[in-house]
């Protein structure tokens, strides 16, 4: 019989070469196993965010009926404030209800003149100076019926003298500043964020 390994039986030396082997193997196999099971971990762990991103996309897309409708609203909301509040200057239709005013109110508009507009942070404001001839009732008659246009008049620096040859229908000479506004599209104002 052989021996090998200083007196031992060669069988000795192949249990001990595989239990090394096998040793070296599983030792392998742990190593692999364990980087393994990383990855599948961080796969979870992915599968498990992009659920939840699904479920939150999922869970818009539900809502997408009353954003858009809300969208609508508030584009319609806009459209009634900028009837108040317009964007731009239209002189001619401001010109066109001053002197439909004066003629329902029997005065004589003598005097429209529209101004530089004045900046102010979110709206410039509009000044238009007015020279009216009538009777003190019709003047409060011209400012209530002022009142219910649907773009906003202030009355400011009002002057009101006596006609110099009066007659029933024109007894005052009014001067005053009617200042309306125009809203200041800002680029930089982010509705999600605010002012």
């Amino acid at each position: 019989m052989e021996t090998g390994l200083e007196g031992r039986p060669w069988y000795f030396g192949l249990f001990v070469g595989l239990a090394i082997g096998g040793l070296a193997l599983f030792a392998g196999y742990r190593i692999r196993l364990s980087e393994m099971q990383e990855s599948i971990e961080r796969q979870e762990s992915r599968i498990i965010d992009l659920d939840d991103q699904i479920r939150r996309g999922e869970a818009a897309r539900a809502q997408l009926p009353q954003f858009e409708e809300r969208v609508e609203a508030l584009e319609k909301e806009l459209e009634r404030l900028l009837v108040i509040l317009p964007d731009r200057r239209n002189v001619h239709d401001v010109l066109r209800r001053f002197k439909d005013l004066a003629e329902r109110e029997d005065f004589n508009l003598l005097q429209f003149t529209p101004s530089n507009e004045v900046e102010q942070d979110y709206f410039n404001e509009w000044p238009i100076t007015l020279r009216v001839q009538g009777t003190y009732h019709n003047l409060a008659r011209f400012f209530d019926r002022m009142s219910r246009l649907s773009r906003i008049f202030n009355i400011d620096t009002l002057t009101v003298n006596a006609v110099r040859s009066p007659t029933p229908s024109q007894t005052i000479d009014a001067t005053f500043v009617a200042k309306t506004f125009v809203y200041k599209e800002d680029e930089g104002f982010d509705l999600e964020e605010g002012p």
